[in-house]
């Protein structure tokens, strides 16, 4: 530095050169001026120049280090698309373009700076002139590399190709794997599956039901006329030490298949003639299972709110886990709401088609609707359904009926979606409605809408019915106006009458029900110049059969051979009284189970069940006396009756309907012919039950016999003996003894009458 007198010390010869040109000046002094001489630079000025630079540079020695980021290798982020088209150099741009927009649209792909790499590759053979069907993706995450191979396996890109995607490192894998000659592998030894519809050759045609009572499990057989027989109780897993059942059990749609639920370890399916075990499916925590109609999946529910697996789908053949789903669809529930408002929402549940080909749930404005087995969304997205309250498959056929409110000035709707076309087959506009019920008859032929509605101040409540004649042209739609409230609404199995529980009030104790036809009986018109016919016209229009007044009943359950209904009065505070009336003879009976719960009909109509239970984890202890079930005849008659202190589950094993509704007409024209050879059948029934009853009298019977004889035989074989001692006299000989007969007569009663 420099002095005021123009001297300088020591440090200020080291600071008074000015810095060089490349590096920046002192920020506390002026930028140095810099000579516009040129000059030619000798090896003392740059000797000056290093000694000037002596300060600014360490002492320590120089050992670079440079820290690279970690080197990755792994390829968990790239996939390989495979089964693209092969197109020509033309079309390459054209084709890049597509798939790149297909695989944006699950995530962001990679991108490196100075690199011309951006996270898509399409390699093209130029030897043959056109791309090789393949194409490498790098996206930025590998959840969404994850996620690409979930969504684009299977994805039909045109109609010839459907993608086939899978990770590079499985790619890597198959491309080092040597070729060779294909060898047949050994097939593994033929395993005879059970035959899981073996009970139905059962030769006395008897149903199964099953019941869970206590800690116990068991599957009895059923003929409507004696006690129930048991089948199987799990005698072979209880000598094994382990449990068949720990919770609910669930039978098959067709009864082909037999479910436990173990909540530890999953679902376990039984069949054949004594229940072996058929598989068993992982699901923690299962709550319960429902099987698709044609028993080709199972779906399960852990009702856990925070998994996000909680339902799962699975294939019952191969016992693959095809998809598994949360227990609310996204956005269903309102952020605004609180956990306790939330947790009060029930979660929409899945229905299946008829047919197994599809899956729906409900979510919010949208139906989501799932194919099978990929379970991927029909045609990519949901439908579209605003402010859908409530959707029901046809049991029949693909077809999908849903009601909404009113919603953006629109009016309350009730509408039939064809699938898979998505074809509105009928729209039926509503006003003011509070509420509505949708109910298919069992065959689909028609759809009843119980609608509650209000008045425009919105404080009085009444109903109608909306009837829909599903396969007539143009589905007509009949309106049936109710004055009283209506509490249930039911439908002939396979007729096409239906009944409705109605009354003044919701509350009275008192109800009426009526039941209509969909048809009325009606005499043809008269032609001029034509004699008119004798016969009876079927007209289709809504009619009015009877009304039966002042019954005590909150619940109606018709027969599934039809014409026989059950009027209950079910619950705690009912008194459990059982109508069993006969639509077309119009006879009653009256009969009571007290605390019943359920009326469970068994599939062929011939006997039903009636249940007091309680839920399994506790409730209805008090009820503990009550507990267990009745079996009544479909004319009210009791054939059985069983108590359990802890009664959970009754259950009628199903079975598929063979007959339709033209040949159970033509059995009952031609019943007199089949009556003859039931009848010798029960006669051997009874004959045989009755030998099984006198068995062990037959058997004492035949023992005293033999013992008799055996005496007799030695008693001749001592006759000699015997004659001896008694001097040669023979006791058993007709000669030795003076027959003489004496008549005695005795007065038992006299009696003296004067007769005048």
């Amino acid at each position: 530095m420099e002095t005021g007198d123009g001297s300088e010390t020591e440090r200020g010869k080291r600071s008074v050169v000015s810095p060089p040109p490349f590096l920046p000046p002192f920020p506390f002094s002026p930028a140095p001026k810099q000579p516009t001489t040129k000059h030619k630079t000798t090896m003392a000025d740059l000797a000056d120049e290093a000694a000037s630079l002596d300060g600014y540079f360490s002492d320590a020695p120089l050992e670079p280090e440079p820290k690279y980021p970690p080197l990755n290798e792994s390829f968990d982020r790239c996939v390989v698309i495979t089964n693209l088209p092969k197109v020509p150099e033309a079309k390459y741009e054209k084709l890049s373009k597509v798939v790149l927009k297909l695989v944006s649209r699950i995530g962001p792909l990679a991108n490196y700076e100075g690199s011309d790499f951006s996270g898509f590759f399409m390699p093209f053979d130029k030897e043959a002139g056109s791309t090789v069907g393949c194409a490498f993706i790098e996206y930025e995450t590998a959840g969404d590399a994850k996620k690409a191979i979930e969504v684009l396996e299977e994805y039909k890109f045109d109609k010839n190709h459907s993608l086939h995607v899978l990770p590079q490192d499985r790619a890597s894998h198959l491309a080092d794997v040597e070729e060779e000659e294909f060898k047949q592998p050994e097939p593994e030894p033929f395993k005879e599956r059970p035959n899981t519809m073996s009970w139905l050759e059962d030769s006395c045609q008897r149903d199964q039901f099953a019941i869970r009572q206590g800690k116990e499990t068991a599957v009895y057989w059923n003929d409507g006329r004696e006690e129930p027989v048991l089948d199987y109780d799990g005698a072979r897993e209880k000598e094994a030490g382990v449990a068949w059942c720990e919770y609910y059990v669930q039978w098959s749609p067709k009864g082909s298949y037999f479910a436990t639920l173990v909540p530890n370890r999953g679902v376990i399916l039984w069949g054949g003639e004594k229940f072996q075990k058929l598989q068993r499916f992982a699901a923690p925590g299962v709550d319960f299972v429902v099987f698709s109609p044609q028993e080709n999946y199972m779906m399960t529910n852990n009702n856990n709110r925070n998994d996000p697996h909680a339902i799962k789908i699975f294939s019952i053949q191969t016992g693959k886990c095809l998809r598994a789903f949360p227990l609310y669809p996204k956005d269903f529930l309102d952020e605004k709401l609180s956990e306790q408002e939330k947790s009060n929402i029930p979660p929409p549940p899945f229905q299946w088609s008829h047919d197994d080909k599809y899956l729906a749930r409900m979510g919010k404005d949208l139906i989501s609707i799932f194919e099978t087995p990929t379970m991927k969304l029909l045609d990519k997205r949901s439908l579209a359904c605003d402010g859908i309250c409530e959707f029901q498959f046809s049991p029949k056929d693909n077809i999908i009926a849903y009601w909404a409110p009113e919603h953006k000035n629109q009016p309350a709707h009730v509408d039939l979606i064809e699938l898979p076309s998505r074809k509105s087959l009928r729209q039926k506009n509503l006003f003011n409605v509070t509420k509505c019920s949708l109910v298919w008859q069992e065959n689909g032929e028609y759809l009843g809408v119980k609608v509650t509605r209000h008045t425009k101040s919105k404080k009085t409540l009444y109903n109608n019915l909306e009837l829909f004649r599903v396969n007539e042209p143009g589905i007509p739609v009949e309106m049936l106006d109710v004055k009283d409230a209506v509490m249930a609404f039911s439908w002939e199995p396979q007729g096409s009458r239906f009944a409705i529980i109605h009354a003044e009030n919701p509350t009275s104790t008192k109800v009426n029900v009526t039941f209509y036809d969909m048809f009325r009986m009606s005499e043809p018109e008269k032609k001029k110049g034509k004699k008119k016919s004798s016969g009876k016209e079927l007209v289709a229009e809504v009619n009015k059969v009877e009304t039966l007044e002042g019954k005590q009943c909150n619940c109606i359950f018709w027969s599934p051979a039809g014409r026989t209904i059950i009027l209950a009065a079910l619950g705690d505070s009912a008194s459990g009284t059982l109508e069993f009336y006969d639509v077309d003879n119009k006879s009653l009976v009256i009969k009571e189970h007290y605390r019943a719960n359920q009326v469970l009909w068994d599939p062929s109509g011939r006997t039903l069940a009636t249940t007091v239970s309680q839920p399994i984890g506790g409730g209805h202890f008090k009820f503990a006396m009550d507990n267990g079930f009745i079996i009544w005849s479909f004319q009210g008659k009791q054939i059985s009756q069983q108590s359990f202190e802890t009664f959970y589950q009754f259950q009628w094993r199903p079975r598929e309907k063979l007959f339709n509704n033209e040949e159970i007409a033509e059995v009952s024209k031609n019943l007199k012919k089949y009556e003859k050879q039931f009848n010798a059948f029960d006669e051997a029934k009874k004959r045989k039950l009755r030998l099984e009853e006198t068995r062990g009298k037959r058997k004492s019977r035949s023992e005293f016999r033999a013992t008799l004889a055996r005496l007799k035989e030695i008693r001749a074989n001592m006759k000699q003996e015997r004659m001896a001692l008694l001097d040669g006299y023979d006791s058993e000989d007709e000669s030795n003894f003076t027959t003489r007969e004496v008549t005695i007569e005795t007065i038992v009663s006299s009696k003296e009458e004067l007769v005048y």
